[in-house]
Parts: C-alpha cells; structure tokens; sequence
C-alpha cells in the first residue's frame, strides 16, 4: 500500500479485506433508505383515497403490509447498527496493527524524537472516530442522498412549488457546512494534539511515581497535570463552540423550512389548489428530508472533520519512515564468527552536532574489547552502531568481512546480545522475560539459561517460581535479579556476540560481583564489547580503547595503556586513589 496517495485512496483500501460485510452493510442501509421515502407516499394515499372511499379491506391490508415492511427495516437497522460498526472496528483495527507495525520498524532515532504518549495516542485515540467514519460514512451519504432524491420527486407530484422550497434551502445548509468545516477541523486536530499532551504527561507522571513521591514533587505533578488538563478543556470548548454555532444555524433554517411548507401549504388549500391529506403528506416528506440532510451536515463537518483529523494523524506516523534500509542484494548470516571492523565511521544524530569521527577499529573474534571515557563520549553510540539501532553517516561497518548494510537486519541482529545497565523487563512472568528471544525455548533450557546467570536459586524462592509476576518494569524485582535475567536472557539466545553497556555500575560491590562471574562465563567463546564505567572490571580485556572528543585517541592492554601514561592512565589513577 502506498500511504503517499491521497488520503481519501488509502482510507478506501482498508475497505477490501471486509468489503462483503461492507455491501451487506450498505443494502441494508439502501432499503432503510426506500422504506423511509415510501411511508409518507402510502400515508398520502390512505389519506387521499383508501379513507375517503371506507375501502376498509384494503386499508388494513396496506396497514399489514406495512407492518411487514417494518419488520424488514428493524432487521436492517440491527444489522445496521451491529455488523456495521464491527465493520468499522475490524477497519480501525487493520490501521491499529499497521501503525503499531509501522512503529516497532521505526529506527531508535525516531524514538528519540517523539514522546511515547503522544505515541501511544496515535495507536489508540485517534482512531477511535475512525470506526465511525468508516461506518456511517458511506452509509449516510449514500441513504440521505436516497432519501433526498425521493422526496424531491414525490413532493414533485404532491406540489412542485413546495418541492422547489423545501430544496431550495439545501445549497444554504451545504454553504453553512462548508464554511464551518474548516474551523471544526482545525479545531478537532488540535483537540487530538492536546489529547496526545495528556497522554504523554500522563505516561510520564506515572512512569516516574517513584521519583516523585522520592522528592515529594506530587504538588508540583499536579500543577504539571492541571495545567495540560485545562489546555485541553479549553480546545474542547472551542471545538464545541464551532460546532454548537454551526447545529444552531442549521436547526434554526430546518425550522424555517417547516413554517415556509404549512404556510405555502395552508395557502394552497385555502385557493382550493390543495388538500389537507397532501399537506399531511408534504410535512412528513419535509420531516424526511431534513433527517438526511442533518445526517449530511453531521457527516460532512463533524463526523467527517474528527474521523480525518484522526486518520490524518495516522498516515503522519505511516508517512514516515526512519527504518533500517537493508541492501536489495542483502544475505544471510546464520552463524556469525564475530569479526568487527570499522573504517572511517562517522556519525551524527542530526545535521548539526557530530558524534563520532573516523572511528577505525579491528576487533577480533572472540575478543575481549572494553570502550571507556568519559559520559556522552559515543561508547554507547559506537556499540549502538553495530546492531544498526542507528546508521552511520560516514565510514563502513563489516561483520565477518561483509558490510552491516549487505546483511538481513533479523539476520543481523540474532547475532548480538545486549546487556544494558537500565534492564527493561516486560510485564509478565520471570519464565516469559527470560524466553523473550527465544519463545520456543523448552523449560529446562530456561532453568539451564537460568543456572549459568545465578539467578535460578532466587526465582525457586519466589512463591510462584518461573511463574512469578515481575510487575511493570520488573519493579518486583531487585537491580541484581533484574540483571540476572538480562544475563540468562542472553544464555537462552546463545549470540556469537555480546555487548554489555554499563551493566554493573549501578550495582553494589557484593552483587556486581556476583554478576561478573556470570559475564564471565557469557562472555566465554564470544565476542564481547564491554563498556566500563569501572575499570577494574575490564582490566584483564584483551583490548581497551579510549573514546574522547568524537574519536578513538588510544587503543591497547591495559599494561600498554598504562605505560603510555595517557588518557586510561589518568583515569586508572583517579579511580585507584
């Protein structure tokens, strides 16, 4: 699908994997339509002969008829009113898991950009209104258009001048609709920004309860929270505003039309031109037509304006595109042996600041190489780089010889295990987090998994064993157990290579020793990138590189480092004292 199309084409091609309840739906909505237009033309003929001639039979026939007919409608209108918006649900719901997909392929940059909550509300918010624009959308139209044209032919052979009235007054309600639709979408979209500010402080504010009550900041969220909340109220009162001015307009001129109709009406009868039946009749055709004609002016600048904004909204995040290109000749790599080499990388977030310089780096299979520096250097950057979190803007990367951008990104990254300092454990089961990588693993191989991290004895303690529920974030869990995890997530994976950022510098001693005998016995026969915050724990790497000023300014043991009584030396020194 091309999302770059109009946006009416791209919103139509949801419609063609549930395009038979979609016809279902709008024959349903057709014969609404005629049962509608029919009721005051048999009305009109009950009163104007079947009543004046006491054709009694016939009378009650057409009454039983009629009662038929209804039946038919109520089973239309429920099937209307049911498959039509699970119609537009099962739509809402195809977008939903397109632009949730859309995201997951999105590249870390994108992330750095967007807030989650504002996020969050594109997935859900603004495609609520969607389920009803795709529902009611063409129904509407294409029954009010029915119904109008129904009418106008009937009230034609009733009195052409009332015909010509009542229509009259459908181009004044259109230009009144076309001239508030603008200021409702407008109003609308920004209805749906400030949604996505609530959204957003609310993720924010939650996410970060702990932090807040820890500074007795709960006021100062609050304020934070109200303020956000009275933006959106007053959005919401100006959208209502637009929207109650434009309702009113348009009672207001339905109102009239039906004063015109008995005035015209009792005019007639009065010159013997017609008859009290026919005005009956007419009155209950003008109450036909202004039903579609509200339904239009609803669809057209309310229904119409919220369903867009949200759909627009939507083919924003579908629009854009900061994925990982993969090359067209781009091969398999099963089996990596976990040589890395850079030449030349350079890299940058934006235009403006740059990260990384001419990074030139040799690392060996089944090496162990240790980046250290000082904070925001780009050791997490260079490490980011070989999983391709990020694309380098400059310089090649190659694993085993072949350049990152010629290798299947899942190919790519089932090659690398990643260990971070900041562990995110997903809500659910110790059992689940740890098979997170590999969700056919058997349960032995997750106990096996599980025994080599050291974390088996603590989960066997926990009442509910594997099954115990880790709570959001893992916040049931410990830093060390939640590490722990990490580490056995790693050991399930079985990666040729590994990157641990900074994983035990937010431990105590006793526990981040615990924790280096199982990267120890991870890091055995592969590749392993450390990056140190405390360097005694990558003194007996085989490499330690220094990352300073956007480069890599030196590069050897920790014996050869040492000796050159550069940058590591310093910083060995102040770590030593």
């Amino acid at each position: 699908m091309n999302y770059n199309d109009k946006p009416l084409k791209v919103f139509f091609s949801y419609y063609r994997l549930h395009l038979d309840l979609f016809v279902a739906d709008m024959i349903c909505a057709f014969f609404i339509a005629v049962i509608d237009v029919s009721f005051p033309f048999v009305t009109r003929h009950l009163l104007n002969t079947l009543i004046p001639k006491g054709a009694m039979r016939l009378f009650f026939c057409m009454i039983a008829f009629m009662l038929a007919v209804y039946c038919i409608r109520w089973v239309c209108v429920w099937f209307v009113n049911y498959w039509g918006h699970v119609f537009g649900v099962k739509v809402e719901t195809d977008m939903r898991r397109d632009v949730f997909s859309k995201l997951e392929k999105q590249s870390f940059s994108f992330f750095d950009t967007h807030l989650t909550g504002h996020l969050m509300s594109r997935v859900t918010t603004d495609l609520f209104e969607v389920t009803e624009l795709a529902h009611h959308g063409p129904e509407d139209i294409m029954t009010s258009l029915l119904t109008l044209l129904g009418s106008f032919f009937i009230l034609l052979r009733i009195r052409w001048e009332l015909a010509i009235v009542v229509f009259a007054f459908l181009p004044l309600v259109i230009f009144i609709a076309i001239r508030n639709r603008k200021k409702l979408s407008e109003s609308s979209r920004l209805v749906k920004d400030k949604t996505a500010v609530i959204n957003g402080a609310l993720e924010n504010s939650l996410t970060g309860i702990r932090v807040t009550q820890g500074f007795t900041a709960e006021s100062l969220e609050v304020e934070k929270f109200a303020q956000s909340n009275i933006t959106y109220k007053e959005s919401k009162k100006d959208f209502y505003k637009v929207m109650s001015t434009f309702h009113a307009n348009v009672d207001f001129f339905m109102a009239l039309l039906s004063l015109l109709v008995v005035a015209l009406g009792g005019y007639f009868i009065m010159q013997k031109k017609m008859t009290l039946p026919d005005l009956i009749a007419a009155n209950l055709f003008v109450a036909t037509f202004t039903n579609p004609v509200r339904k239009l002016v609803n669809f057209n600048v309310e229904q119409f304006s919220t369903g867009m904004a949200g759909f627009n909204r939507f083919l924003e995040i579908m629009r854009t595109d900061t994925s990982i290109k993969e090359a067209d000749d781009a091969v398999e790599l099963l089996s990596a042996r976990g040589n890395i080499s850079f030449k030349n990388v350079c890299f940058s977030y934006n235009e403006k600041t740059s990260v990384l310089e001419n990074i030139n780096l040799e690392i060996k299979a089944g090496e162990h190489f240790a980046f250290v520096g000082e904070s925001g250097g780009g050791k997490t950057t260079i490490c980011n780089l070989i999983p391709r979190f990020y694309e380098v803007t400059g310089g090649s990367i190659s694993l085993d010889g072949i350049d990152l951008k010629r290798i299947k990104l899942e190919n790519l990254r089932r090659q690398i295990g990643l260990v971070q300092q900041d562990v995110f454990l997903f809500a659910g089961t110790i059992k689940e987090n740890i098979a997170y990588g590999k969700p056919n693993a058997t349960d032995d191989e997750i106990i096996t998994a599980a025994k080599r991290a050291e974390i088996h004895e603590d989960i066997m303690k926990m009442p509910e064993g594997y099954d115990s529920l880790v709570g959001e974030r893992g916040l049931k869990l410990s830093g060390g157990q939640k590490q722990r995890i990490s580490i056995a997530r790693c050991f399930l994976k079985n990666p040729p290579i590994l990157i641990l950022d900074e994983a035990t510098s937010a431990l105590d001693s006793a526990t981040e020793l615990k924790i280096q005998n199982a990267f120890d016995e991870l890091s055995k026969g592969r590749t392993t990138l450390v990056i140190a915050h405390r360097l005694s724990t990558i003194k007996n790497a085989d490499k330690i590189a220094v990352v300073e000023g956007k480069n890599i300014t030196e590069c050897g043991s920790h014996q050869e480092l040492i000796s050159l009584g550069g940058k590591y030396a310093s910083l060995w020194k102040n770590q030593s004292v």
